[in-house]
């Protein structure tokens, strides 16, 4: 395996990281932070709403601040404005820290739902070093190719799959030496890629969870992608299975294949 196909520095920042990062979204557990952080892993994606993540980075972060990576931030409500500072405030009272390293505007549906105020507030919280960098999550990949071109924003958070492979030609090619750290999520497109899709042949293969993270590390231009296990034993199969290292070729066309078939491409089958 190459050594470092899980290390990498994180776009723009600079950073090193880990390319595994842990997401929040579905309540790993207290014993599943201190495992990653064990494991090397050092990008945090969380929410705040999960009290034993929370409560585990705090106690962590005393001792090991420096190594961690909280990315964390500010909701993109459409019929109210969530205030990044706010809700930058709220983040470094939860988790007991004077800064954040990524704040994020999450769930930015439409490049109207990213309006110049939230970006001028977002860039003055990063002059005041109260965030190190930001960023935004966005399904738009156009918009997220823009941004990528324009060079303003630390961090693109996107969705990157086997079946959502758009990303390939709306934003991977915008990427230059200052782009935006990839930060890619929903690798197992909500488990969709981890279940048999219609017309799928009885004795064909379906992927593990594994293969779905290593499709997307294999793209080099990928920073982290995000695992959001369900427990400790999720966790230790999904870090388990990315240490095997890269997809071979014949494993890649099998994942486009069936990326396709989960998608609905008719061509999956040709």
């Amino acid at each position: 395996m190459n050594q470092d196909y899980l290390h990498t520095s994180l776009g723009r920042t600079g950073r090193p990281v880990f390319r595994l990062g842990l997401s929040a979204s579905y309540r790993p557990g207290r014993e599943t932070v201190f495992r990653a952080v064990d494991e090397g892993v050092n990008y945090f994606f969380a929410y705040g709403f999960d009290s034993q993540m929370v409560k585990a980075l705090r106690e962590v972060m005393k001792t090991k601040r420096e190594k961690i990576i909280l990315a964390t931030g500010a909701y993109n409500y459409v019929f109210s404005y969530s205030s990044p500072r706010k809700s930058l405030e709220k983040r470094l009272r939860q988790f007991g820290t004077e800064y954040l390293d990524a704040l994020m505007f999450l769930g930015v549906m439409k490049p109207k739902e990213f309006p110049p105020r939230v970006l001028d507030e977002m860039v003055k919280l990063r002059e005041e070093g109260k965030a190190r960098w930001i960023g935004i999550s966005t399904h738009d990949r156009k918009f997220a190719g823009q941004l990528a071109r324009e060079g303003i924003l630390d961090i693109l958070m996107i969705r990157y799959n086997a079946a959502h492979r758009g990303a390939e030609t709306d934003i991977f090619p915008h990427l230059t030496v200052h782009n935006p750290g990839i930060v890619s999520y929903t690798s197992t497109r909500w488990t969709r890629l981890l279940s048999r899709p219609k017309g799928w042949p009885v004795d064909q293969p379906v992927p593990t969870a594994g293969m779905a993270y290593r499709f997307v590390l294999n793209n080099p231009v990928v920073g982290v992608v995000l695992t959001a296990p369900r427990s400790l034993a999720e966790f230790n199969e999904n870090i388990a299975a990315v240490r095997k290292g890269v997809l071979n070729d014949e494993e890649m066309a099998f994942m486009r294949r069936f990326g396709d078939a989960v998608y609905g491409r008719k061509e999956w089958f040709m």
